[in-house]
């Protein structure tokens, strides 16, 4: 099986800055894509300029219609750069299978990237960010709210939430086999697809659990919707 490339290719980019440049038959500017991309990466990248520095942290995120929101303390740097409109780049990257051929260079993965481009705005109204503040939780552990202590006035104001529009985007995603020549293909060496996918293991209680409070249900079930990822 030669390597296949997204077919999701309907839009133009919005601009040059996300354009793909590189395998650009594997690109994609579908916000359909990018948006799902998102939606199973764990975690995200922003990149961003500090004193001249380039800058590229990892944070928590999640997607909310078309928006891309990240949180942080007042007094982190990423985020009060994002906030007050500095150019921001955000990443995420979902893989899914190590890609093995029968040459050293035709070993690869597949995977889903997506990058937004674009400015970002800080949420401060406090009926937008408890929301907000609330799908970074079901994101990460659905059906953990109703357990939980609310958010306190106090914790709301130390939060900073930023809010990065989804509109300048670019995907791109590799799936398939690895591109070996003809003649590889006879070698006797294995070829093909491990695949990857996260798996959570046995939750480990903290010291002021009560051994007889058994495992919550939506812990126990954590990443079967996941499977897929």
């Amino acid at each position: 099986m030669t390597d296949r490339s997204s077919k999701t290719q309907k839009p133009a980019p919005v601009s040059e800055r996300v354009k793909i440049r590189r395998r650009p038959a594997r690109g994609s500017y579908d916000l359909d894509l990018v948006r799902s991309i998102f939606d199973d990466a764990l975690l995200c990248h922003v990149a961003f300029i500090d004193g001249g520095d380039p800058v590229v942290l990892p944070t928590l995120h999640v997607r909310i219609g078309d928006e891309l929101l990240i949180h942080g303390a007042r007094q982190n740097r990423m985020m009060n750069k994002v906030a007050a409109g500095a150019p921001v780049c955000i990443e995420a990257t979902v893989i899914d299978s190590v890609v093995l051929g029968r040459s050293v260079l035709q070993n690869s993965v597949n995977y889903r990237s997506a990058v937004v481009m674009g400015e970002g705005r800080a949420v401060e109204a406090p009926d937008e960010v408890l929301p907000r503040m609330h799908a970074l939780i079901d994101k990460w552990a659905p059906g953990r709210l109703p357990f939980l202590r609310p958010l306190n006035d106090a914790e709301l104001r130390s939060v900073l939430l930023v809010s990065v529009p989804i509109t300048e985007v670019s995907a791109k995603v590799r799936t398939g086999d690895a591109s070996d020549a003809d003649a590889d293909r006879s070698r006797p060496v294995w070829a093909g697809q491990l695949p990857l996918r996260v798996v959570a293991g046995s939750p480990v209680p903290d010291d002021y659990v009560p051994a007889d409070m058994p495992v919550p249900d939506h812990l126990e079930g954590w990443g079967e919707d996941r499977a897929g990822v």
